[in-house]
């Protein structure tokens, strides 16, 4: 049975018809009827299958991720307890309020120690952090090269913390050619203590 002969049948006249057209119009109306069936069926549930299929898909490596994280779990908390450990040690290196005033004197008696001359040691303002307050001293002092290196050099071999930063040489312009002036800011650390953390945490 030609398409032709097909789009004239009437299905009125379907039993007439001899057996031959009867089982073509019949193949062709099921697969009318199947195609149909797929467009509007078949067809989303397709696309159904393929969004379920990219979420598990994502699930997977959701989970593989997931799975590395609890593996390395076990590393990263020993990692914590190593760097708890080291700043609590840190924290042991810092004076407290009342050893505050003898480490100035310390970092005063390095310069003077190796005949230095100050003409500047100006305690600023505190700064605090969580744990941690930081002292600033503006300092100046002349002497030879060797004098000031061996004053920074002895500075950073103190007990407890202190750094020298901002730092600038210049030409003492003194009777001696050999004096230089050394400008910088030199910081002291200490460990906050209880109540003041405690007041620190209280404010807004």
């Amino acid at each position: 049975m030609t398409m032709d002969e097909f789009r004239q049948l009437d299905l009125k006249n379907l039993p007439d018809l001899p057996l031959g057209p009867q089982i073509s119009s019949l193949v062709v109306m099921i697969a009318a009827i199947l195609g149909l069936a797929y467009y509007f069926v078949f067809a989303d549930l397709q696309d159904q299958i393929e969004r379920q299929q990219a979420k598990e898909v994502q699930l997977k490596e959701s989970f593989l991720d997931k799975k590395r994280q609890v593996a390395n779990l076990a590393a990263l908390e020993n990692q914590l307890k190593e760097i708890e450990s080291s700043f609590g040690a840190l924290l042991k290196q810092l004076p407290t309020k009342a050893e505050m005033p003898a480490l100035l004197t310390e970092i005063n008696q390095a310069g003077v120690g190796r005949g230095l001359l100050f003409e500047l040691f100006r305690p600023g303002s505190e700064t605090k952090a969580a744990q941690i307050a930081t002292l600033p001293i503006q300092i100046r002092l002349s002497g030879s090269y060797g004098e000031l290196a061996t004053f920074v050099n002895d500075v950073a071999q103190l007990s407890r913390i202190v750094t020298i930063g901002e730092i600038t040489l210049s030409p003492n312009g003194g009777a001696k050619e050999d004096r230089l002036q050394l400008q910088a800011t030199a910081k002291t650390y200490r460990a906050l203590e209880a109540s003041e953390q405690t007041a620190k945490a209280g404010k807004p």
